[in-house]
């Protein structure tokens, strides 16, 4: 009977062995992290990138990065790896409003043309056009999938910086400019509603609903609206032909993208109260504020 119990007892114990060893076996792959990519460019650091228009076609920079070689405890990954690039003015420590965050999949470079690098800094920074403005370049690297250019993953790396002084010049705008000269708001959120075709005074009086040209690309107005309505913008008070509108069916209350003769209204400001609308053509964009 001993004999019997000693058998039992030693067969528990080379069960409890192998069950350790497999729950060895199936131990998870842990994430080791990876090496910072290493940024160069065909532009020296501290340099004056020039944007000439006569060269718009030109190469203007071309960037490349080393790949940061992910490690798993069980080896270099096999995941592809995603990059941003980030361009922000300097001083701004990559989080300015404006930033500039462009996506490059999986590719070790990139190049830009001169349209193309001036259009990110003029329409995109939003940096005055014809003056010199200090920026800087660095690529962000991640294994994907990551939700948002937050980057607010484990696996997120940063790479060196590129110091560069750029003077953009004034490209064609996003969106034509009125050739009127003039621009009127109206609508349902505006203090006389929408406009009655062929009257004139029905966005000039007794409210005077004309936007004042700032500049020939940049046009404003402050006025009272009426909370969860809407409104569009016409070159010719009185005159239904053309309108500036929104292709977004569901545009922001505080401002996004339009464009000539598009198909929606703006949706104005959730609540009444007195707003500054801004419609920048240069960009294409229009602002909402109070």
């Amino acid at each position: 009977m001993k004999i019997f119990h000693f058998k039992i007892l030693a067969f528990i114990a080379v069960a409890a062995i192998l069950f350790t060893a497999c729950k060895k076996d199936e131990a998870q792959i842990v994430f080791k992290g990876g090496s910072a990519p290493v940024l160069t460019s065909t532009v020296a650091t501290g340099d004056t990138l020039p944007l000439i228009s006569d060269d718009s076609l030109n190469t203007a920079l071309t960037l490349s990065w080393t790949n940061p070689n992910y490690q798993f405890s069980d080896g270099i990954s096999s995941l592809n790896v995603t990059y941003y690039l980030q361009i922000d003015t300097m001083g701004a420590n990559f989080s300015s409003p404006n930033m500039q965050t462009i996506a490059i999949n999986s590719a070790l470079d990139t190049s830009f043309t001169v349209t193309q690098f001036n259009a990110i800094i003029g329409n995109g920074l939003q940096v005055a056009f014809g003056e010199p403005h200090n920026i800087q370049i660095r690529i962000v690297s991640f294994l994907a999938p990551v939700n948002s250019p937050t980057l607010s993953n484990a696996s997120t790396l940063y790479s060196n910086v590129y110091n560069y002084i750029v003077t953009p010049y004034a490209p064609p705008p996003v969106v034509a400019p009125p050739s009127s000269g003039t621009l009127f708001i109206t609508g349902s959120a505006t203090p006389d509603s929408w406009m009655v075709g062929g009257t004139p005074s029905s966005v000039t009086s007794p409210i005077n609903q004309q936007m004042t040209q700032v500049t020939p690309l940049l046009y404003t107005i402050t006025l009272s609206l009426i909370g969860g309505q809407q409104f569009l913008l016409v070159p010719v008070a009185g005159d239904w032909s053309n309108k500036y509108a929104t292709s977004n069916a569901s545009s922001a209350t505080n401002g996004g993208s339009f464009s000539y003769n598009a198909a929606n209204n703006f949706n104005g400001p959730a609540t009444s109260g007195t707003y500054t609308v801004t419609f920048n053509f240069q960009t294409g964009l229009y602002t909402i504020t109070q």
